[in-house]
């Protein structure tokens, strides 16, 4: 049984997580192009090595990220994404456009 440590809750079966992309830098949401949004939502690199990627603790919901070895699967280390990020970023929908009548 292959086990991953959560942040939190500590360590746990594999299957209780879900795995959430690369973490990459994300362009500014109110100034970027569409195709730099797409860029970054769809495009990943998929690098043979060490990368850093973001899981879920699906029973807990809690977003992590874990520092491992794509070519060996090791998992590295985990730890809480405040490490890296000191601010949320919020996003707001667009304000509706009237139709004419």
């Amino acid at each position: 049984m292959k086990l991953m440590t959560c942040p939190l809750n500590g360590a746990r079966n594999i299957s209780e997580f879900t795995y959430g992309g690369e973490v990459t830098a994300m362009p500014d949401p109110a100034t970027c192009t569409d195709a730099e949004w797409a860029d970054y939502v769809f495009n990943k690199r998929n690098p043979a090595g060490v990368t850093l990627e973001w899981w879920l603790h699906n029973a807990s919901g809690y977003w992590f990220i874990a520092e491992r070895h794509t070519v060996t699967d090791e998992i590295l280390r985990t730890f809480d994404p405040g490490e890296l990020f000191r601010q949320r970023v919020e996003f707001h929908a667009p304000a509706a456009k009237e139709n004419p009548a």
